[in-house]
């Protein structure tokens, strides 16, 4: 009995060992296993899409305008001689308010469409003549035509009828500062509080309001396609934008609103560029 007793002793052990060591093989042996599923379904980091500013196929092209930090629409319709009005509506802004940096605009208006040659199809298959009057040597028209007849000049319009308007100063005070395309870009003209802001020539009102920093109440003028003038600094305003006036009408009164003083900041803007208004206005 007791020798039974050990052989199953020994056969338990022997056993034991054997599924001991077999769990250690599987162990040690067992290759690494990468999870496929959940290596795919992680997705690749994605570059942000940065989205080009509006009109940039426009950089750079005549008659446009990149933006540049702090613009607004008022100042680049000054610094191009045109209202801020027609810029909206030229490049089809739904608020002109919101302009940002490298946002290119049209600045010039666009051409008509009707100044487009277009060829006509011809409407039937039957071509049509039309005898047409033998030219008479230039001598023998000119011996025929009547003495008093008046020459035929072609008309064009001519820049220089742009520049003649007739200017009047502005205001009658004192010249405070004179112009300096780098620090001054026009004249400082002095007075008193209230003393009348005048039109220096004919024009249509095409911004009124204190919306362009550095002027204060601003009333801005377009004369004709050249010439626009800019009144600053005013302490009221007596005209709205798209009202016509007159030259020499009363648009404002003079006051030191964004200035260290009371006086009328006048500017002459031609084509957008500010020039001395001393060499427009009449001497004094």
């Amino acid at each position: 009995m007791p020798t039974t007793l050990y052989r199953i002793g020994v056969y338990a052990s022997f056993a034991a060992l054997l599924f001991l060591g077999g769990c250690g093989s599987s162990t040690v042996n067992r290759a690494p296993v990468e999870d496929r599923a959940v290596s795919a379904a992680k997705p690749a980091p994605v570059a942000p899409v940065v989205k080009p500013p509006p009109g940039i196929e426009n950089a750079g092209k005549p008659g446009y305008y990149s933006v540049k930090p702090g613009d607004t629409l008022i100042r680049i319709g000054l610094e191009n001689g045109q209202s801020y009005k027609d810029i909206t509506r030229w490049n089809a802004l739904e608020n002109p308010n919101k302009i940002e940096a490298g946002q290119v605009l049209r600045v010039v208006p666009p051409v008509p469409a009707d100044t487009v040659a277009v060829a006509r199809p011809v409407s039937s298959s039957v071509a049509t003549t039309t005898a047409i009057p033998p030219v008479a040597p230039a001598s023998a028209r000119a011996a025929s035509a009547p003495a008093s007849a008046p020459a035929v000049v072609a008309s064009a319009a001519s820049p220089a009828g742009d520049e003649d308007l007739g200017w009047i100063w502005p205001g009658k005070g004192p010249v405070l500062a004179d112009f300096d395309e780098a620090k001054n870009k026009g004249l400082d003209i002095g007075g008193v509080l209230g003393d009348p802001v005048l039109a220096a020539a004919e024009g249509k009102v095409v911004y009124a309001g204190a919306g362009l920093r550095g002027y204060g109440n601003l009333v801005i003028l377009k004369h004709n396609s050249t010439f626009l003038t800019a009144y600053a600094h005013n302490h009221v305003l007596l005209v709205k934008e798209d009202q016509t006036v007159k030259k020499g009408q009363k648009i404002a009164e003079m006051g030191n609103s964004d200035a260290d003083r009371i006086k009328l900041h006048f500017e002459i803007r031609r084509l957008g560029k500010p020039v001395d208004p001393a060499k427009y206005l009449p001497t004094r």
